[in-house]
């Protein structure tokens, strides 16, 4: 490689291309037969440099296919290879007979990275050592995750955030290495490309970024997964002990507004990647899940409102949740299937019945703190509670009971009978009160007293008698 590059710079280009198709393709059997990852991300670094400097010496002799690097290396190389390499052929098969007896190297083999069906080579020894730490994290994770699979394991316990602290620390330390390689690529201008079109450095870091990402929004979920559950087993078994309703840990929805909060930045940055920006629907999903994200932070944001009484905040924040369920729906719709929930490995997965489920809950809490309001001060937003009066049962039910009020004060006893208006003539009004002024005068009047009756004497005998017939006393 060494003298073809020599000879390069001396013009002799014949000679420079022989040279570098036989070191060309002397690294490409190296590659295929590395019994380590890192062995073979030397032999491709090393490879690739030899590219371009091939596709020159190929222009330079006015070559019409000098852009297929490849085809000219096994043109060349193979008439080449022994003449300039003293048994050539049976120093490679002797290696690769050496690779096939080697043992204890499977842990230092790095497994194909996957992104959208195609793999992602990785070309650069400093990266593949720093993969091989994410690589045996991941199988740790992958133990946890199969050994809870079918069991009453409780989610956020302290195995599962261990195995999701691990991984994530093996993802930071080859983030930074990719980031440093991508920027030294960047100020060198130098871009280790292959003729097949091979991803860059630049590729890498965003690739490596996205998984670090995803896993910290997955790791994240998981604690707020544990708060809930945890908050849910307190008040079940407070309503079983007390059969009222339980107060919940004040301390509880800020912690989950916090994790919310994180989630949330993870999910903006990943949506700033250039890997994200060109796939639409990718995009898309990752847009979903900000929305989503933001209305279950305005759920938990009302809820820590609530205790501190001021209902207003906490239903303004509710109606501001649904028009982030709304971009939802919509942002969903966009494509027929979830680019994140059919990935492998997935993550934070969701669907329309979360969605639904997210949107009633909200329904619940609105109705709850509308009542609450209304028994704290009557629903005023800068009323005292202090100077409000509960209304009483009968004056609520009259919004929603169509009763007959005067009938039932007047069985209470508070309805005052009036008579019945009788109307008259004029002049039947006035007869009647001279009449009644007349009659009141002859009233007042001093009258005679009635004189008593005499009595006669009493008189015996036949005088009585006839003086009767002849009316004579």
């Amino acid at each position: 490689m060494l003298n073809g590059r020599f000879l390069r710079q001396r013009d002799e280009f014949e000679d420079a291309l022989t040279q570098l198709c036989v070191a060309r393709n002397l690294l490409n059997e190296l590659a295929d037969a590395a019994p380590t990852s890192r062995d073979q991300a030397l032999a491709t670094f090393f490879s690739d440099e030899i590219g371009p400097e091939i596709r020159y010496c190929a222009h330079e002799l006015g070559r019409s296919k000098a852009y297929d690097v490849e085809g000219i290396v096994h043109e060349i190389s193979g008439g080449y290879k022994n003449k300039l390499v003293e048994g050539c052929d049976s120093i490679l098969a002797k290696f690769k007979d050496e690779v096939t007896f080697g043992k204890g190297e499977s842990l230092k083999k790095l497994e194909p990275l996957i992104w959208e069906k195609e793999p992602v080579p990785v070309r650069n020894p400093e990266l593949v050592d720093v993969l091989l730490k994410v690589q045996q994290a991941e199988k740790k994770l992958r133990a946890f995750s199969g050994a809870t699979d079918g069991k009453n394991s409780a989610p956020g316990s302290k195995k599962g955030v261990a195995a999701y602290d691990a991984i994530l620390l093996a993802l930071s330390d080859a983030e930074e290495v990719a980031r440093k390689l991508s920027e030294a690529e960047q100020s060198s201008g130098q871009s280790p490309n292959s003729a097949s079109g091979s991803r860059n450095l630049h590729f890498i870091h965003n690739f490596i970024t996205y998984q670090l990402l995803s896993h910290r929004i997955q790791r994240d979920l998981l604690l707020v997964s544990a708060l809930t559950l945890q908050a849910t087993s307190t008040q079940k078994g407070l309503q079983t002990t007390k059969g009222n309703t339980p107060q919940v840990d004040s301390r509880l929805f800020p912690a989950t507004v916090k994790l919310l909060d994180t989630i949330l930045q993870s999910l903006e940055q990943m949506r700033t990647l250039s890997i994200v920006e060109e796939t639409p629907d990718l995009a898309s999903a990752v847009e979903a899940r900000i929305s989503y994200t933001k209305a279950r932070r305005c759920l938990e944001v009302s809820r820590c409102y609530a205790p501190l009484k001021k209902y207003a905040e906490s239903l303004a924040l509710l109606q501001h949740l649904n028009i982030h369920i709304r971009e939802t729906n919509s942002l969903m719709s966009l494509s027929p299937t979830d680019a994140i929930s059919s990935a492998t490995p997935s993550f934070y997965i969701i669907c329309s019945t979360d969605v639904a489920k997210l949107e009633n809950e909200a329904s619940t809490e609105s109705l709850r703190f509308k009542r609450e309001w209304l028994t704290y001060n009557g629903g005023s937003v800068s009323g005292d509670p202090t100077l409000y009066k509960k209304p009483l049962f009968f004056n609520i039910a009259l919004n929603y009971v169509d009763l007959n009020v005067d009938r039932l004060q007047k069985r209470v006893g508070k309805l005052q009978v009036v008579p019945p208006t009788v109307v008259v003539a004029p002049s039947a009004v006035k007869s009647e009160t001279v009449a009644q002024k007349k009659a009141a005068q002859i009233e007042h009047e001093p009258r005679p007293a009635t004189p008593e009756p005499r009595i006669a004497p009493a008189r015996s005998g036949l005088s009585s008698l006839l003086g009767g017939w002849w009316g004579k006393s």
